[in-house]
């Protein structure tokens, strides 16, 4: 689950292991700690170029694609697409047959009344992810074939992991959804990166996924190289809420028109930006008060090897949740003003980002109607992965939460929960391991 609105997102005291970790990385690489204060200077200049355009921009500056276009786009459009990290893929799926779930989502709350939700009195985020509208959207031909378009935006530069991934064979991976209410305030989903914490740097093989940003080449940063994806432990301490399999790009399936201010989703569309100011962050500490205005100058900036800080990472149900990126911890992504809503959407549109790319969730939705979308991200078939979703089927099966969620109440003996005969098409049952897939 998210953390509550009072979780202390500046928190102070980090175990002393981190300290360790910040050591061994600094150890890892030759002249370590002038390449990484010559990239850090060079990355504040370029966020402030490029944070002014976002601002400038606003919504528009997030890519928007038609469904039947996706395999007909310029390389200078795939390219924008890559950097930004997130675009609106529209028109995925009829709008009858979407409103038609929705629903039928309505329905199962109301005939099961004693589901688990988000508030308590009045849910409107539900720890379901078996009923039929959810089982049938995964498996849907046209949200899938999208699953794949988005998996093959990755590459092996190396050429040595692609024995064990399929970026052609989508799987599922089961969340929630919501039906947000207008009028509602959420402070649960502020700005922050899912898909590992710590383990971004403590894990060796994530932490491969950085390697030229802690070398002090971040303009050379890939987010899309496969190298240390397929490995990476991403759940190191099996926090509940904490995802265990890689995810291309994390997404949402529109459920109703939602629109900015309409309690949509935000994001920071650059995800090579952000990547290399998050990860080289730790490295570094102010010289000056943090709610300066010099904080911004980045010569008021030193490295630091001597403290086990990690802005922005929490420590949360025995492990660790974040990166959550805080104006005053990383005041250089400007984020009061880059976080910015998704366009207008309308059912059957789907919104995806890339999983380090930095969201949130608009505090206060101040529209008129309900927010509806349930949560499908694009999984490739990895050895890893695959393994995950032989244990989510027996999930499935036996009407359980999935193993990467909070544990409670299942659906088991719920009126309206799915079953296999509920996914009708061959692509859709080996997405979710009733037919064999293999990386």
């Amino acid at each position: 689950m998210p953390p509550s609105n009072s979780t202390d997102f500046t928190i102070r005291s980090y175990p002393p292991y981190f300290l360790e970790v910040k050591r061994e990385i600094a150890s890892s690489y030759t002249d370590f700690e002038a390449r990484i204060a010559k990239a850090w200077k060079e990355i504040i200049a370029q966020l402030a170029i490029v944070t002014a355009q976002i601002h400038e921009d606003g919504s528009s500056y997030i890519p928007q694609i038609e469904f039947h276009d996706l395999d007909t786009l310029s390389t200078t459009e795939v390219a924008t697409i890559k950097r930004r990290g997130c675009l609106v893929i529209k028109n995925v799926i009829d709008d009858d047959k979407v409103i038609t779930w929705r629903e039928s989502l309505r329905e199962f709350a109301r005939l099961n009344p004693d589901i688990e939700g988000f508030p308590v009195n009045d849910k409107q985020f539900f720890e379901l992810y078996w009923t039929k509208p959810q089982v049938e959207a995964r498996a849907n031909p046209n949200l899938l074939k999208a699953s794949i378009w988005l998996n093959n935006l990755y590459h092996d530069k190396s050429g040595a992991v692609s024995e064990n991934v399929d970026l052609n064979v989508p799987l599922c991976y089961a969340d929630r959804y919501r039906i947000r209410k207008p009028g509602s305030q959420w402070g649960m989903l502020p700005p922050h990166v899912d898909g590992g914490t710590i383990e971004r740097w403590q894990d060796p093989a994530f932490r491969k996924c950085f390697d030229d940003i802690l070398a002090g080449n971040w303009r050379q940063h890939d987010p899309y190289d496969l190298a240390g994806r397929l490995d990476a432990r991403s759940s190191l301490y099996d926090r509940p809420g904490q995802a265990s399999v890689f995810r291309t790009f994390q997404g949402w399936l529109s459920m109703s028109e939602t629109g900015p201010t309409e309690g949509t989703l935000q994001l920071f569309p650059d995800v090579l930006l952000s990547n290399a100011y998050l990860i080289l962050r730790p490295f570094f500490k102010p010289l000056v008060p943090e709610d300066s205005p010099d904080v911004l100058d980045p010569n008021n900036w030193a490295v630091d090897l001597d403290s086990p800080e990690f802005p922005g990472i929490i420590p949360m149900d025995g492990g660790f949740a974040g990166p959550y990126p805080r104006p005053l911890l990383h005041p250089h992504l400007e984020l009061e003003k880059t976080m910015i809503a998704v366009p207008k959407v309308k059912p059957g549109d789907a919104v995806f980002w890339h999983c380090d790319l930095i969201h949130a969730v608009e505090s206060t939705h101040k529209g008129t109607e309900d927010s509806a979308v349930m949560y499908i991200p694009a999984v490739p078939c990895t050895n890893q992965n695959s393994e995950y979703v032989k244990r989510q089927l027996e999930s499935f099966l036996k009407g359980e939460r999935p193993s990467d969620f909070p544990q409670g109440k299942g659906e088991a003996g719920f009126i309206g929960v799915a079953t296999a005969d509920d996914i009708d098409n061959d692509v859709g049952r080996r997405a979710m391991g009733l037919a064999v897939a293999t990386a």
